[in-house]
């Protein structure tokens, strides 16, 4: 008859006779030596920051959001001339945010926002409803030049808007 054996577990060794392994646990490096690298590796992993899409909708929503501007006709068309200032105020979404609302975080959201390009559409969007809402017409076109700097624990979003219509718009 064939005698198998199989490798046990390694049970730690108990320093005191009156108490039994299950009490104390013993650390894993305790059990196990550490693995020693030999080769390095040819790809290195770098980690990447990004806005969350979910906290930016939150955000957006909850800015501060002032408009203004005005229809005109300049050279025989039709335009909307305006700018509309958004203003995140950090601090009041504290209760909605894992992240400290400081003037660290202010500053790292501002630069993610620049950089972002679905951020930066999102603002545009919201620059481009704001006019339409100001001129009580859907504009056929928009163009917007935007700002973006932190002060403290805020982040101010400047839109400045420049909105087309078609004829008889």
């Amino acid at each position: 008859m064939t005698e198998r054996r199989r490798s046990a577990t390694p049970q730690p060794e108990v320093d005191d006779p009156g108490r039994s392994p299950v009490d104390g646990a013993v650390p894993a490096s305790a059990r196990r030596p550490m693995a020693r690298a030999t080769r390095i590796a040819l790809f290195e992993r770098e980690v990447r920051e990004r806005l969350s899409r979910t906290a930016l909708d939150l955000v957006l929503s909850r800015a501060e959001v002032i408009s203004e501007g005005q229809r005109s006709t300049r050279n025989g068309r039709d335009a909307y001339f305006g700018s509309t200032m958004l203003t995140i105020d950090l601090p009041s979404l504290e209760l909605l945010l894992r992240d400290a609302c400081d003037a660290g975080t202010a500053r790292r959201l501002a630069d993610l926002l620049q950089s972002d390009t679905q951020a930066v559409a999102s603002v545009e969007a919201l620059a481009g409803r704001e006019a339409a809402r100001v001129c009580g017409t859907r504009p056929t076109a928009v163009r917007t030049h935007v700002a973006i700097r932190a002060q403290a624990a805020r982040v101010f979003i400047d839109i400045d808007v420049e909105a087309s219509f078609t004829e008889g718009a």
